[in-house]
């Protein structure tokens, strides 16, 4: 997520405080951070899941769970981007 200012990744980051141990129960998050320097106001997290059959199953009995996923924070991303990424040979996710 981009935000419009700095001082907005503050709320993402406390809805997802509490948040985070609710959503590990469906898949574990492998990381998740925000700049500081460089590209500013980006707030980017990493999911593991072993096929895109899994993801989408995970997201939806995420988000229909009952519990608070996505986190809502009041802050509208301005840009939104996916990827899916496949881990090297040597990496522990694999």
């Amino acid at each position: 997520m981009h935000m419009a200012c700095q001082n907005k990744v503050d709320a993402p980051l406390e809805a997802w405080a509490t948040a985070i141990p609710d959503r590990e129960k469906f898949s574990p998050l492998a990381a998740c951070w925000y700049s500081e320097l460089g590209g500013l106001n980006k707030f980017v997290h990493t999911w593991v899941y072993k096929d895109l059959n899994e993801r989408a199953r995970v997201r939806e009995e995420a988000r229909t769970s009952g519990g608070a996923w996505p986190p809502q924070a009041g802050v509208r991303p301005i840009r939104q981007d996916n990827k899916r990424l496949v881990p090297a040979a040597f990496s522990p996710v694999r």
